[in-house]
């Protein structure tokens, strides 16, 4: 007897052991990752180690859980246990086959769960890396994306645990999976549209097409954009109504305002008038407004004259523009009319006046 707990005890402690290895194994993998990812950012650096410490928890506790289950059965099965009604290897086979299925499904769900925390917490990092630290918008809309994708993650994995759990227990899981098939297929088809606009919504945000307070152009419909969810975007027209979009509805959205913007002036001059004198004054005006101090900042690139645009009616068309700051072109193109107006007026030009 004292052979056979000797011999027991013996075993137990060279599965903790085995089990103390294989954890030291994961996090020396966990760690090796993390030295090949592409950290940028003290606050990046400190969230993914923050789920990294989590991820190696995760996999030191289903080393240990595992051990903790072997050596329990094997215990039962070399002791024994004199319970009257107690079989012992009846108990050391179910403890080995399901009790072990069961602490491995939940300790790798938490585990798979983990994992992807990490690599989603990794991914809003390195999309973010890509903007400014005060914007505002961006960082948003990039918890919005890694706030969704942690939930899909979170929501599949449970649900795929939950039923090898019931199977382990001996729960007949089909009628499950055909209710649940049953009822996505309604729901699939009672709100294909939502699901439509949540989708396009997610890849709208996500490649970054256009944010608020941009002045973009959708359907056809011009104004600025006040919200960007998930299944809608809001944009104010010029005429001050609010138009809403469903995000799948959206085929055409133009944003003029990313980057950079042109601040578009058509001149309209009557045939008799001297073209190239027209152009020297447009220049010499556009020349005067680009070393203004008040207006240089804005103005990116020295006035460009595209030339005659068209002759019809009894006018000549010449279009000129400026490659301004973004959200600005509207008030650069308000500011150049008005000067071009002072220096046609001062030179005896006569723009045509309809």
């Amino acid at each position: 007897m004292i052979e056979t707990m000797f011999g027991t005890l013996l075993a137990v402690a060279l599965v903790f052991v085995l089990a103390a290895v294989a954890a030291r194994i994961a996090r020396a993998i966990v760690h090796r990752l993390l030295r090949q990812l592409e950290i940028v950012g003290a606050e990046n650096r400190d969230a993914v180690q923050a789920r990294a410490r989590q991820l190696t928890h995760a996999l030191t506790m289903l080393a240990y859980g595992v051990a903790a289950v072997a050596s329990i059965s094997f215990a039962i099965s070399r002791l024994g246990v004199g319970e009257p009604r107690f079989d012992p290897r009846a108990a050391s086979a179910w403890a080995l086959g399901h009790g072990l299925n069961i602490l491995v499904i939940l300790i790798g769900g938490w585990v798979v769960i983990r994992a992807a925390s990490l690599v989603i917490e990794h991914l809003q990092h390195k999309l973010a890396r890509r903007h400014s630290d005060t914007d505002f918008e961006w960082q948003r809309r990039a918890a919005t994306l890694t706030g969704i994708l942690t939930s899909v993650v979170t929501a599949s994995v449970g649900f795929v645990a939950m039923l090898m759990l019931l199977r382990e227990l001996s729960v007949d899981v089909m009628p499950i999976l055909t209710g649940a098939g049953i009822a996505g297929l309604a729901i699939g088809f009672g709100a294909q549209n939502v699901v439509r606009d949540v989708i396009s919504g997610f890849f709208l945000i996500l490649e970054d097409q256009v944010r608020v307070g941009d002045i973009a152009r959708i359907n056809g419909i011009g104004g600025t954009v006040e919200q960007i969810n998930l299944r809608t975007i809001v944009l104010r027209d010029t005429e001050g109504a609010v138009q809403v979009f469903p995000n799948g509805s959206v085929t055409a959205l133009a944003n003029l305002s990313k980057q950079f913007a042109y601040a578009i002036v058509d001149v309209r001059i009557v045939y008799n008038e001297n073209v190239d004198r027209v152009m020297g004054t447009i220049r010499e005006t556009g020349a005067a407004r680009e070393h203004d101090v008040t207006w240089r900042p804005l103005v990116l690139e020295p006035l460009e004259i595209l030339g005659v645009e068209s002759l019809a009616d009894g006018f000549a068309t010449i279009r000129v523009r400026f490659k301004t700051a973004p959200l600005n072109q509207h008030n650069v193109a308000n500011e150049l009319r008005r000067r071009l107006m002072t220096a046609f007026v001062g030179r005896g030009i006569r723009p045509y006046a309809g």
